[in-house]
């Protein structure tokens, strides 16, 4: 026996505002379960995924260990650029000690022309004068010498600290590049472990085919329409098995899922929901990822209550939320189902300190997400639905978008891996 896991980016590209309207195609296919696997990626296209993004992570390292040398010889002295610096520099050195001799010059030659006496010649002065003179030009044109070796002394150092400034930045892109072809690669490595696992699985256990099952219901009620961040509130979530046969084990689902108001950015860590029940009398929290305890046995026409509490941190913005609830249910002969879709219940986040007076209960939202996903390769994919697998319950999980390389080897519709746990796995 099986349980399905549904996360938080299967319906968060739903969003839209300024009001969330959320929901979430049939948690089954209509097709029968051969024409599931269509759904999602095969352990073959997974692994030239896996292929795909290791080549891409080994290259980003080769190309981080180039940028890194790289880095290295522009910051060394002897680069041609670094020469040229030191060579401009060395000239702009010597003019300078040119221009402070040729200034000293005029102050020789005016302090011996202002030395002569009544008694000097003619000669004497004509010499003196002329002395001065050749002095003053010498500085003329040492003043300028050194004007234009400063210039390029600056023009030559910016050059080199331009190059060695491009190279680090450089450095700074490859890793990077290099970080994120690693996340790549991880989450590739991960979604083909998990199909492995899966299809181990599948090839292990028998079973009847899961079935929507439209008479078991999950109803939230209490769960106002705006909540305020830094407050938590209460509310209910009702399992009733509506059908004429007893259900063995029903195992509700309940996830969160928040944005602010340009429903754009995710602040799914500021919300925080928790359950309650009679078999579990602490608050538990939702992850997201697991089933709630189980209800054994949930008797035909029976309900079964289970307390629910979400709470806001008083940072979260002011934006919007949805609570999805839904139910699976597997007996001991094998037989399994489930409600044909998660309910979504919509609700307003409003800012820490805001009197949201009295406010109505959140309402299921009817606005279903567009999940006719074109692949890159310019083929249509079909619709990714959640589904109960023929094996056993499972759910569709927004594993990765592979990036890059990997991206391309099994095209951006196959954004989901379906993954099965065993139902001791739950809690």
């Amino acid at each position: 026996m099986k349980i399905r896991r549904i996360l938080a980016t299967a319906v968060a590209a739903a969003v839209t505002t300024p009001v969330l309207l959320l929901s979430v195609t049939s948690a089954f296919a209509e097709t029968k379960p051969a024409a599931q696997s269509q759904d999602k990626p095969s352990v073959a296209e997974l692994e030239l995924a896996a292929a795909a993004a290791q080549t891409a992570y080994d290259d980003a390292v080769a190309a981080q260990s180039a940028a890194y040398a790289a880095l290295e010889t522009a910051l060394s002295d002897t680069t041609p650029l670094a020469l040229a610096a030191a060579a401009a520099h060395a000239v702009a050195v010597d003019a300078a000690t040119a221009k402070t001799a040729a200034d000293q010059g005029v102050v020789d030659a005016q302090a011996a022309l202002d030395a002569l006496t009544d008694t000097a010649t003619d000669e004497e002065r004509t010499a003196a004068e002329t002395a001065l003179t050749d002095a003053q030009a010498a500085a003329t044109t040492a003043a300028e010498a050194k004007t234009d070796a400063d210039a390029k002394d600056v023009e030559a150092q910016d050059a080199c600290d331009d190059e060695r400034v491009a190279a680090a930045r450089t450095y700074e892109q490859a890793k990077k590049a290099t970080a994120a072809a690693l996340a790549d690669k991880e989450a590739a490595d991960e979604a083909l472990a998990e199909a492995k696992e899966e299809e181990a699985e599948e090839g292990g256990e028998g079973g009847e085919d899961c079935v929507p099952e439209s008479k078991l219901t999950t109803v939230v009620t209490g769960l106002p329409s705006t909540v305020v961040a830094g407050t938590k509130v209460k509310f209910n979530l009702r399992v009733t098995n509506g059908s004429d046969k007893a259900m063995d084990e029903v195992f509700p689902f309940a996830y969160v899922h928040a944005t602010d108001t340009s429903g754009l950015k995710d602040i799914d860590d500021l919300v925080h929901l928790q359950w309650s029940s009679a078999s579990n009398s602490g608050w538990q929290t939702v992850d997201n990822e697991h089933y709630m305890d189980a209800i054994s046995p949930l008797k035909a026409g029976a309900h079964a209550d289970i307390k629910m509490r979400l709470t806001i941190d008083a940072s979260a913005p002011a934006g919007n939320g949805v609570t999805f609830v839904a139910g699976d249910y597997f007996n001991d002969n094998g037989s399994c189902g489930g409600t044909p879709d998660l309910e979504g219940y919509e609700f307003m986040i409003a800012a820490a300190g805001t009197d949201p007076g009295d406010v109505d209960d959140a309402k299921p939202g009817t606005t279903k997400p567009n999940t006719d996903v074109q692949p890159q390769t310019g083929t249509s994919a079909s619709p990714v639905n959640g589904t109960l697998a023929s094996t056993g319950s499972s759910s569709a999980t927004s594993q990765l978008a592979l990036a890059s390389g990997a991206a391309l080897a099994i095209g951006a519709g196959a954004v989901f891996v379906v993954r099965r746990r065993k139902a001791g796995t739950h809690a």
